[in-house]
């Protein structure tokens, strides 16, 4: 049974999960959280997921080399975007990295804290369709089956917005 969401009971705040990655959109989406946590008091989450399958298959250190460089680059971006987030809204963001398949680690961090209340992802804004995330969630094509166990809300930001448009609607 999914543990009820406590971002409104006292000692909580809602948060607003943002996953962080190479992609355009990505920016969109940790805007809109950023200007909407400032807004309505509450908090920003931001998720970056390292997808090291091949690094286990290495030898010779290979592989812990891998971990540690896709570590630093990780890390990095998660630093340029909570200073983004900073100047945004005046919120200090969380920051999370975690190694695995994306749509199984947002599963997993709303499982995980009872504070996020909403998952914010941007479409992609190609004609290759709404971006890989999105659609792992909404096929439930994650190794649990996402899916039917999202416990949040997702808020889909158009990757075309800019931030005026965005500052209108958050």
């Amino acid at each position: 049974m999914p543990r009820r969401r406590q971002s409104f009971e006292p000692g909580h705040a809602r948060k607003f999960l943002v996953v962080v990655d190479e992609t355009p959109e990505c920016d969109r989406a940790l805007y809109y959280a950023a200007r909407r946590a400032s807004r309505t008091g509450g908090g920003v989450v931001m998720l970056t997921v390292m997808d090291l399958a091949d690094a286990s298959s290495q030898w010779l250190g290979v592989g812990d080399l891998m971990r540690a460089e896709a570590s630093e680059q990780a890390n990095a971006r998660l630093e340029h975007f909570a200073a983004r987030v900073r100047r945004l809204s005046g919120v200090e963001p969380e920051r999370v990295l975690r190694e695995g398949k994306v749509a199984d680690e947002v599963v997993r961090l709303i499982e995980a804290d009872e504070d996020i209340a909403i998952l914010v992802l941007a479409a992609a804004t190609g004609s290759e369709g709404p971006g890989p995330l999105i659609a792992a969630l909404a096929s439930g094509s994650a190794a649990h089956g996402a899916w039917p166990r999202l416990l949040v809300p997702i808020t889909l930001v158009p990757g075309s917005l800019t931030d005026d448009e965005i500052d209108a609607l958050a």
